[in-house]
């Protein structure tokens, strides 16, 4: 059976979808204050790296776990839903199944209650 990393497209594709979803972040006035003052380029390797994990390709990720890399946010459902939202639409831009958006959907809920530290 094939990841979802490989049915995505691969290490190219999650590349792609991180700048964008970025871009849409940074757009976003519900979480863009969030990244203010980080530094965008080694945010965007983590989120690769971590993505790439997350999907069953490489694992790379030598980042925090889900809730002590957002413990210190304060980030609530709101936060939690755009950042979903942003990343549900990159995916549909780039043209991913949306049998695997909502695989990617169900990965982001699994983490939930880490991300809003509950």
């Amino acid at each position: 059976m094939t990841t979802l990393f490989e049915r995505i497209g691969g290490e190219d594709a999650v590349d792609a979808a991180v700048d964008i979803f970025y871009e849409k972040v940074l757009a976003d006035d519900r979480i863009s204050s969030f990244f203010e003052n980080l530094d965008m380029v080694a945010q965007a390797n983590k989120q690769k790296k971590f993505l790439t994990m997350a999907f069953g390709g490489p694992n790379d990720y030598t980042g925090k776990d889900m809730r002590a890399g957002h413990a210190h946010l304060g980030l609530n459902e709101e936060h939690f839903n755009a950042v979903v939202e942003n990343l549900a639409a990159t995916l549909t831009q780039l043209g991913v199944a949306d049998s695997d958006i909502g695989e990617v959907a169900k990965i982001a809920n699994s983490v939930k209650d880490d991300v809003l530290n509950r």
